[in-house]
């Protein structure tokens, strides 16, 4: 897998990999009501566009294949990890911790020190066991379902990680390369997916 920036004629595979994350990954986790609220949001909503517009993203493709998404992931504003998602097909194959790994470099390159988002109890997992910790836990009443989820946080230390990084980071001074190479056998955590 390569992860690249996120340009606008990716939107449309932005929203099918939403969709499909949440179809074939929450099951054992949401009920089948929650799902369908939570799987159309991106359809039924503007606000995914508008985020994705506004936001800093990244997609992860494979090699040979550059303009197929099979995972996203997506900062906005700059210190909060607005969507992470990967189709089902590409879980458990360390494309969420390449696209985290990567958006923590380039957040941290553009002087953030902390990251946050809320987590769904998909991501939780892998966000704990790449360093991020609970900041507490809140209910909240999306697309007409209640859905529980985490408010997390990440320091991002003032040296690069980049060694830890699991694909060809860049350095953290400069823009990543359009093409970085990802090593998936680093890490078989399930794919991720966030509540906006």
């Amino acid at each position: 897998m390569r992860v690249r920036p996120l340009l606008p004629a990716d939107w449309a595979q932005v929203v099918e990999v939403y969709a499909d994350a949440v179809r074939t990954l929450a099951a054992p986790h949401y009920c089948p009501e929650q799902i369908d609220a939570w799987a159309s949001h991106p359809s039924d909503n503007p606000d995914v566009s508008e985020a994705l517009a506004r936001g800093q993203g990244l997609v992860g493709c494979p090699d040979d294949q550059p303009q197929r998404v099979e995972g996203f992931a997506l900062l906005d504003p700059a210190d909060r990890l607005s969507l992470l998602y990967c189709r089902g097909r590409s879980s458990r194959q360390g494309l969420a911790t390449c696209l985290v790994r990567a958006l923590e470099e380039q957040a941290r390159a553009r002087g953030q020190r902390r990251l946050r988002t809320e987590a769904s109890r998909l991501s939780r997992p892998l966000l704990e066991r790449l360093g991020w910790s609970v900041d507490g836990e809140e209910e909240i009443l999306f697309a007409g379902q209640p859905f529980v989820r985490w408010r997390m946080s990440t320091a991002l230390s003032a040296c690069p990680v980049s060694a830890a990084i699991p694909f060809d980071a860049p350095s953290p001074l400069s823009e990543p390369s359009p093409l970085a190479k990802c090593s998936p056998a680093t890490d078989l955590s399930p794919a991720t997916d966030q509540l906006p």
